[in-house]
C-alpha cells in the first residue's frame, strides 16, 4: 500500500501533502478541490510525476518540503549548516508517522548526516492560510559533543505553478516605505536578503506571485509572509529543469549571520512561522485572507480605536507644560481620545544627540514629573501615552556612559552612528532587567495607557560585547520577552510599533502590539500608497493614519485640510499638529472629521478592504465595506495630473449585486477642488443605484486636481 496522501481544506482552498518519504512534497495548493477519495488522490500523485527527459536524473524530480542536493534539486537547499567543515549534505528521513490532526500535519524527522532532528509543522487556518515552521533539534548524545554545529538557516518554501509568471514585492526607503515594483518570474533566484537587524522600509514585507496581469481583484496569486522582526530571506527561485511538476518556489526564513547559532547537544532552534495566502480574487483576496486571520486573534484590539492627538509633529522637543496643557484642552475639545507625548521628556533630551536609554524624567523641563500633564489628560477624558526608544542608545547618556558592555556592537568600536544613536543589546539580562523595570514603573506611575516604541536605527555589526557573536536573532527573541512582559505587568496597555515609521510591521511584533506607524512621511500624496500597500497585510484599524500641518515636516509640499483628512480617514486616526495655532474655523472642520470618523470606525474596524484597478496611474480608490454589505466608505485620491481630460466611470468593488445603494458625497471632511468648469450632475444629485451597476459600471467621477480626494459613503436601501 502507498504512503497516505493528505487534503486539507479551509476558506476556498486545498492543500495536498503527499507523505511518502523521505520527506512530504506539496501535490497541491491552491483553489479548493473539494472532496477527494482515495483513488483521486492516487490520481493526483500519478498526475504529477513528471518526465525523465534526457541528460537528467534516472528517477523523476520530486520537489519535496526540504529539498536538497540528494533529491536531485540544485536550487537553494531546505537548510543549511555544518560540523567544522563536515556534515554538509543533508539527507533528512522519517523520525516517525506524520501526525495530522484536522488541518495540522506535523512532520518528525531525523537526518543522519548532519545528525539533526527537524520537526516540520505545516496547517491550513480557517481562512486559508498556510501556516509553515520548524524546530531543529541536536539530539543530546552526538558523538562530536564537544563541537557545535554551525546552523545556517531553514527555508519555509512551497510550490507554485507555471501560470505563476509575474512578482509582486516591495522596496522603499524611510518616508516612502512599501513601495511595489513588478518583475517577471526569470530562471534563477530573485532573493532578497536584509541585514537590518529589522525588516526595514524596502522590506518585501509580503513577496508574491502571480497570474500574468494580476491586479487588485483580478487573477491568481500565491504569496508568502514571514511573522519575524530580524534579519530576514525571501526567495522566488525557477530552474530550467523546474521544481517538479511546479514551476517555481516561494519561500521565506530567518537570515542568520555566521556563526549565530550554533547547536551544541542537546539544543534547538525554532524558526518563524510563514504565513502563505493564494487567492484566486487577486492581490485583494490574499489581503483579505490575512486581515480575517487578524481580526479572529484574542490579542486583537476589540474596543474602538481612539482618536490620537500626538506631541511630536506640534511641538517636537518644545516641552513647556503650559502650551502642552493647552494643546489637551484643544484635543478634548475635538473629540480625542488619547494625547500622546513624544519624544523629549526624559533625562538629557533637548534634541536628538543626547538622553536615550535614561529613562527617567528630566526635572529641568518638568520640575512636578509628567504627573500634571497625565492628570490634566485624564481630566479632560483621554488616555495618556508615551514615546519611548528602549532599544537605543545615545553614547551622551548616563546608560551607555555607565554600561558600555550593554552597547549591541564589537568590543574593538561601536562603529559610525545613526541619528545619532547606538543599540542596546536587549539580550543582556541586566539590560533587560534595567529596560523592563525602568518602562513598567513609569507605566504605573503615570498611568499610561499607550506606549509608541520607537526603533530608530539599523543593527549594523551586531555582536555582543560579552561572548563576541552575531546577536540579531537573540536581540528580537529578547525584545519579543520584553514586549511581553510588560503587558503581563499591566493588562490593558497598548503599544505602537513605531521604526522610523514603517520599518518594522510583520506579523512577529504585531503579536505583541496593537498598531503600527506606517510612515514618518504624513504627507497624504506618499501616504496613498504606503497605507495602500500596508493594508494588504494589516486591516485598516492597525495602521496609525495622522493628518498634518500644510506644509509636509518630511517632503515640504503643501496639500489642503480636506485632502489630509481624507487620507487619514480609512485607519487608526490621528492628529500631529499644533491645535493651538489652529484658527476656530480649523478646530471646526476638524471637530467634524473626527465626528464622521466615530460615526464609521466600527465599518473600519470590520469590513472587507477593496481597491479598484484603474488604469490612470495618478488615481486610486480604496474603500471598506460592511461584512453585510449594507453600509461602504470610498476615498477616491488624486496625486498628480492625467493626460486625459476626465477621469471617466471609476468602478466601487465589493458591493452587493442586487442592493440598492444610496451615494452620498461625504462633506465633513471638507470639498475637493474640482479640475472641470463643470462637474458631473450627479455630484449635486441624491443618486440611488444597484450594486451590480456601482461595481461593474461605477460613477463617472469628477476630474479632481493633484493632491485632492473625494469621500463616498453609501447605505443600503
Amino acid at each position: 500500500m502507498s504512503s497516505p496522501i493528505v487534503s486539507l481544506r479551509a476558506a476556498g482552498v486545498s492543500l495536498v501533502l503527499d507523505l511518502a518519504g523521505p520527506v512530504p512534497a506539496v501535490l497541491h495548493w491552491g483553489a479548493d478541490l473539494g472532496e477527494l477519495d482515495r483513488a483521486d488522490l492516487e490520481a493526483l500523485r500519478l498526475t504529477g510525476v513528471t518526465e525523465s527527459p534526457n541528460n537528467s536524473p534516472e528517477e523523476p524530480r520530486r520537489l519535496s518540503l526540504l529539498p536538497f542536493e540528494r533529491d536531485t534539486w540544485p536550487g537553494t537547499p531546505g537548510y543549511s549548516g555544518h560540523l567544522a567543515g563536515t556534515r554538509t549534505t543533508p539527507r533528512p528521513e522519517p523520525r516517525g508517522d506524520a501526525v495530522v490532526t484536522g488541518n495540522l500535519v506535523e512532520i518528525p524527522l531525523t537526518d543522519p548526516i548532519t545528525g539533526l532532528e527537524v520537526d516540520v509543522r505545516v496547517e491550513l487556518n480557517r481562512f486559508g492560510l498556510v501556516e509553515l515552521s520548524h524546530l531543529v533539534r541536536r539530539p543530546a548524545g552526538d558523538a562530536d559533543a564537544d563541537v557545535p554545529f554551525d546552523f545556517g538557516g531553514i527555508l519555509a518554501q512551497l510550490p507554485v505553478p507555471s501560470r505563476a509568471t509575474e512578482i509582486l514585492d516591495f522596496t522603499g526607503r524611510w518616508a516612502r516605505e512599501r513601495q511595489p515594483q513588478r518583475l517577471p518570474v526569470v530562471d534563477g533566484a530573485h532573493r532578497r536578503d536584509l541585514r537590518r537587524g529589522k525588516p526595514g522600509p524596502g522590506s518585501p514585507y509580503l513577496s508574491m506571485v502571480g497570474t500574468h496581469g494580476f491586479a487588485s481583484r483580478t487573477g491568481e496569486v500565491w504569496g508568502v509572509h514571514l511573522a519575524w522582526s530580524g534579519d530576514t530571506t525571501w526567495l522566488v527561485e525557477r530552474l530550467p529543469e523546474p521544481a517538479g511538476a511546479a514551476g517555481a518556489v516561494l519561500a521565506a526564513g530567518e537570515l542568520l549571520r555566521a556563526g549565530e547559532v550554533r547547536l551544541a547537544p542537546g539544543e534547538q532552534y525554532t524558526s518563524p512561522a510563514a504565513f502563505f495566502g493564494w487567492s484566486d480574487r487577486g492581490t485583494d483576496g490574499v489581503a483579505d485572507r490575512f486581515h480575517q486571520y487578524l481580526r479572529a486573534r484574542a490579542s486583537h484590539p476589540r474596543r474602538p480605536r481612539p482618536v490620537i492627538v500626538n506631541t511630536w509633529e506640534a511641538v517636537y522637543f518644545d516641552h513647556r507644560l503650559e502650551p502642552l496643557l493647552e494643546l489637551v484642552d484643544r484635543a478634548a475639545e475635538v473629540g480625542a481620545e488619547r494625547f500622546v507625548l513624544d519624544d523629549g521628556w526624559f533625562l538629557g533630551r533637548r534634541a536628538d544627540n543626547a538622553g536615550l536609554g535614561d529613562w527617567r524624567v528630566d526635572r529641568a523641563v518638568w520640575k512636578d514629573g509628567l504627573g500634571p500633564l497625565a492628570d490634566r489628560v485624564r481630566e479632560r477624558g483621554l488616555e495618556f501615552g508615551l514615546w519611548f526608544e528602549p532599544e537605543m542608545v545615545n553614547l551622551d547618556s548616563e546608560l551607555a556612559r555607565e554600561h558600555p558592555e550593554w552597547i549591541l556592537a564589537p568590543a574593538e568600536g561601536v562603529g559610525p552612528a545613526e541619528r545619532h544613536q547606538y543599540v542596546v543589546n536587549v539580550a543582556h539580562p541586566d539590560a533587560y532587567e534595567y529596560l523592563l523595570t525602568s518602562i513598567s514603573d513609569l507605566v504605573a506611575e503615570y498611568g499610561i495607557a499607550y506606549i509608541k516604541w520607537d526603533h530608530n536605527r539599523l543593527l549594523q555589526e551586531a555582536v555582543s560585547r560579552v561572548d563576541g557573536r552575531p546577536a540579531v536573532s537573540a536581540q528580537t527573541h529578547a525584545v519579543y520577552r520584553l514586549f511581553d512582559a510588560l503587558r503581563e505587568r499591566h493588562p490593558g496597555l497598548e503599544i505602537e510599533s513605531c521604526s522610523s515609521g514603517g520599518g518594522r510591521i510583520d506579523l512577529g511584533i504585531l503579536a505583541r502590539t496593537d498598531r503600527v506607524w506606517a510612515s514618518d512621511c504624513i504627507d497624504p500624496v506618499e501616504r496613498v500608497m504606503i497605507d495602500r500597500w500596508t493594508m494588504q497585510l494589516l486591516p485598516p484599524e492597525l495602521v496609525g493614519m495622522h493628518v498634518g500641518a500644510p506644509r509636509s515636516h518630511t517632503t515640504a509640499r503643501e496639500t489642503d485640510l480636506s485632502f489630509r483628512m481624507a487620507s487619514a480617514l480609512v485607519g487608526h486616526a490621528g492628529i500631529e499638529w499644533n491645535l493651538n495655532q489652529r484658527s476656530p474655523e480649523e478646530l471646526a472642520v476638524i471637530t467634524s472629521w473626527i465626528a464622521f470618523h466615530k460615526s464609521i470606525r466600527d465599518l473600519v474596524a470590520s469590513g472587507t478592504v477593496v481597491h479598484a484597478d484603474l488604469a490612470d496611474a495618478a488615481t486610486t480608490l480604496t474603500g471598506v465595506v460592511a461584512p453585510e454589505r449594507d453600509h461602504a466608505v470610498f476615498v477616491y485620491s488624486r496625486t498628480g495630473t492625467s493626460p486625459t481630460t476626465q477621469s471617466g466611470r471609476v468602478p466601487l468593488p465589493g458591493l452587493e449585486p442586487t442592493r440598492k445603494y444610496a451615494v452620498r458625497i461625504v462633506t465633513e471632511t471638507g470639498s475637493p477642488a474640482f479640475a472641470a468648469r463643470v462637474a458631473p450632475p450627479w455630484v449635486s444629485e441624491s443618486v440611488v443605484l444597484s450594486g451590480a451597476a456601482l461595481s461593474g459600471v461605477g460613477l463617472a467621477m469628477p476630474t479632481l486636481h493633484p493632491a485632492q480626494a473625494l469621500v463616498l459613503e453609501l447605505r443600503a436601501r
